[in-house]
């Protein structure tokens, strides 16, 4: 059975080192539930205080109304996967999967079915009696997986599951593993700092910095209305530029860059409709390209550029001296040579423009439930 967990007011601290300061956190009932965010950040701290590997110095962890603050691991009914695997060198996959059946002290009838339903979910039933240094990583992964699983646990916690493999096994396991969790629809808690990683397989993230959440939301929401510069510099790729300018004329807001280039903003809250110094984060696929140098826009020079079958990237600098990168998708003629001139306009749609110091996103459409 699969529980909703809450969390108010967690603090974490080493002596007077304060990892966690205060945070609060609801994950849903079966939801695929992504801390993200790059290594120091606390969540595999926060991950482990769940998992009940990490005292709690201060708020309240809950599974569904049952506070689990004091509660021994081992009753918290959680499996938990780990980034080295954790199996047992020395037993089979069949004794490994077994292995947290067996101190639960079930049926041998009980343990056999439940091991080998487990095994062929996870595809390793034709491994069962092979030792772990007779497998691939992913294979070895996939044993571990099915440990956790086979125990039937109310939570399932992932620490940094795929870092150990290779780039294709990753992207072969995090559609293993998205796709296992939707099946068995058990509450899933999973930690990475890889953000195409988060984006692949969960419902929500919750993107983490210095202990705390900065914004959570689904990846659709978090890519493209990111809540602060940080989340939108931390999730893809982002060309950011300082020290532009938001204009309010005739009742319309304009971004107005250092180039001269004015663009009308539809989308600008209320509250942020003024004069105000801002700052533009573009991804590469927003910026678009104009080689026709008598429209308006932004002037800039092509310094590099890489083919890559369906999109070419762009590396420009701007009059401004600035370097950003532009995705556009190859066309039929030919690739924009280094040293040509080229004009940049902007998606208004899909930029986003942030307060002149990075800590609030001034478009409407930010969905964050942190706040």
């Amino acid at each position: 059975m699969s529980v909703g967990i809450r969390i108010k007011h967690a603090l974490k601290k080493y002596g007077e080192n304060v990892i966690i300061p205060d945070l609060s956190l609801d994950i849903k009932q079966g939801e695929f539930f992504t801390l993200l965010g790059p290594s120091g950040c606390g969540k595999t701290t926060l991950l482990r205080m769940i998992a009940g590997f990490n005292s709690i110095e201060g708020g309240d962890f809950y599974f569904d109304d049952k506070r689990i603050n004091e509660l021994d691991p081992a009753k918290r009914n959680i499996g938990m996967v780990f980034q080295n695997y954790a199996i047992f060198p020395h037993l089979s996959v069949k004794e490994n999967v077994k292995f947290g059946l067996k101190n639960r002290k079930l049926s041998k009838e009980k343990i056999e079915q439940l091991s080998d339903k487990f095994m062929k979910l996870m595809q390793i039933d034709q491994f069962a009696d092979r030792k772990p240094e007779r497998l691939s990583g992913g294979q070895q992964q996939r044993v571990a997986l099915a440990r956790a699983l086979c125990i039937e646990p109310d939570v399932l916690l992932f620490d940094e599951p795929l870092s150990n493999l290779d780039a294709k096994l990753r992207v072969e396991m995090r559609t293993v593993i998205k796709n296992i969790q939707h099946n068995v629809g058990i509450t899933t808690v999973y930690v990475t700092h890889d953000q195409e990683e988060a984006m692949a397989v969960s419902d929500r993230i919750a993107v983490m910095k210095d202990g705390v959440i900065q914004h959570v939301g689904s990846p659709k929401n978090i890519y493209q209305r990111p809540a602060n510069l940080f989340v939108s510099t931390f999730i893809g790729r982002s060309n950011v530029l300082e020290g532009e300018k938001l204009v309010v004329e005739g009742g319309k807001t304009y971004i107005l860059t250092k180039s001269g280039y004015r663009a009308e903003l539809l989308n600008v809250l209320p509250e942020y409709q003024n004069n105000q110094d801002i700052i533009l984060s573009v991804r590469p696929e927003e910026f678009l390209l104009n080689t026709d140098m008598s429209v308006p826009g932004i002037v800039a020079t092509v310094d590099d550029c890489v083919f890559l079958g369906l999109n070419t990237h762009y590396f420009v600098h701007l009059e401004s001296g600035e370097e950003v990168e532009i995705i556009q998708e190859s066309s039929i003629d030919s690739i924009i040579e280094p040293g040509t001139q080229i004009k940049l306009t902007l998606n208004t749609d899909k930029v986003n423009v942030f307060t002149a110091d990075g800590s609030a996103n001034i478009l409407t459409g930010v969905c964050n439930d942190c706040v």
